[in-house]
């Protein structure tokens, strides 16, 4: 199919950000989208005979169970081939990337096979690109850093030795002596600290290893993203068909919260990785020339990784500050200083500064939530599965969240607060309308039904 994309002229009015800087068009957007929310229909399995400040769920149609049971076998399947699956859940990713560049083209007049034709040249060219600036300086440096390894080991025994020898000299009681020493010889036995477990990190790094098996899947994923992005409207006038009349709207309000966590935070994580990669190495070039050079000789690396360890919240900074500190320790006391002020200065401008402006309160979630989804991800998917915890939580309260207030009639501003920018229409129950969105990111509006 080569059909050109005309969504635009079928998108609905769009509703101001709901984080403009100015709170009164976020007040009129919501007491606006709150004027049709107590218009729409009852949400499905409501009975329509129930008390409008009481609903009550009506008896399930075998219809309905035909479709959970149908959804269960589908997960069913799903997690049990899920090694398999990961390679086209990154491929899910890719088309929401790809997609926009696509459309945008579309809507210009070029047909939609020459337009992806395009975005895939483009986007081969910006990754040769990219390659060719990191790729050579990072292979450099790591082969630099496996040639240097005997010197810096050496290096760091060195510096242990000059601090025994400045811990030796420290006027300490002797009972208190004996304590550090008792300490040191247990960490030194692996039982002297508090019994830490990592063992959640495991499948983890573990995935790691798994998406290397699973090359060949990734192969497929240019021609398998191809045909998504080429069929992509014909797909969705499908699966928009293929709901009943009643489930649309709440179907399709579902999908836009999900894809809008989801969106926020890929261009979230884009912008984050760069932006910490780029900070990270300028301020180990400023170490480099003020405290000592071994923070130059691997400055690409370690900002490299601290850009990609930045897709695992929390843990990832952490991971990536642990080489530089220890490259530091060869270097002395001060270098390990600088270097631990360095990864905590970075961080704390991106969790006050960046995130909350890139991000914003779609995917924030509390630090013992994003933890326990981490945990959760990891040990279900590995690494994949760590690095989606965070959006996946987040989609679910905002869905959870979105489901509550459709069922609490008595509270349309929180509703409206909810389906406020998602471009949903307007008037969804007027005969002949589909409660559907416009055709992008959704189907197209105005659709029988």
């Amino acid at each position: 199919m080569d059909e050109h994309d005309h969504s635009s002229a079928d998108r609905p009015p769009v509703d101001p950000a709901p984080d403009a800087p100015n709170g009164a068009p976020e007040a009129a957007s919501i007491a606006d989208t709150a004027s049709w929310v107590a218009a729409l229909p009852p949400p499905p399995f409501v009975d329509p005979a129930s008390p409008p400040d009481s609903p009550r769920f009506s008896a399930p149609s075998p219809r309905v169970f035909l479709l959970i049971g149908a959804a269960i076998v589908i997960a069913w399947l799903l997690w049990m081939a899920r090694d398999s699956v990961r390679p086209f859940v990154v491929g899910l990713l890719l088309v929401y990337l790809l997609d926009p560049p696509v459309r945008w083209l579309a809507r210009r007049g070029v047909r939609r096979t020459v337009a992806i034709a395009i975005v895939y040249v483009v986007a081969i060219l910006a990754i040769v690109e990219f390659l060719n600036l990191t790729l050579t300086p990072l292979i450099n440096e790591l082969a630099r850093f496996i040639q240097d390894f005997p010197q810096l080991v050496s290096q760091f025994q060195v510096q242990l030795d000059r601090l025994s020898d400045v811990y030796a000299r420290l006027q300490i009681p002797d009972a208190v002596r004996e304590w550090i020493d008792a300490l040191i010889a247990d960490m030194g036995r692996g039982n002297g600290m508090p019994d830490l477990d990592f063992s959640f990190l495991l499948p983890i790094v573990s995935g790691a290893g798994s998406l290397v098996g699973a090359v060949f899947g990734y192969l497929l994923l240019p021609v398998w993203v191809f045909f998504l992005l080429k069929d992509r409207v014909t797909l969705v006038a499908q699966f928009d068909r293929a709901m009943p009349a009643a489930w649309r709207f709440d179907v399709w309000a579902v999908l836009r919260i999900t894809q809008r966590v989801f969106g926020q935070w890929l261009r979230g994580q884009l912008i984050l990785g760069v932006t910490v990669g780029v900070f990270t190495f300028i301020g180990l070039m400023i170490l480099s020339a003020t405290i000592d050079p071994v923070f130059g000789r691997y400055a690409v690396l370690l900002s490299v990784s601290a850009g990609i360890l930045e897709l695992l919240p929390i843990i990832g900074p952490i991971i990536a500050a642990v080489p530089a500190v220890l490259l530091a320790a060869t270097a002395g006391l001060e270098a390990v200083v600088a270097a631990l002020v360095l990864y905590t200065l970075v961080q704390q401008v991106e969790n006050n500064l960046l995130v909350p402006k890139i991000q914003g309160n779609a995917v924030s979630l509390h630090p013992s939530a994003v933890l326990f989804a981490l945990i959760i991800g990891g040990s279900l998917a590995g690494l994949l599965g760590a690095i989606l915890a965070l959006p996946i939580a987040a989609a679910i309260r905002d869905v959870v969240r979105y489901l509550f207030r459709r069922l609490s009639p008595e509270e349309p501003e929180a509703l409206a607060a909810s389906l406020d920018g998602l471009q949903l229409p307007r008037h969804p129950g007027l005969p002949g309308d589909v409660h559907a969105p416009a055709p992008q990111p959704g189907p197209p509006s105005g659709s029988g039904g």
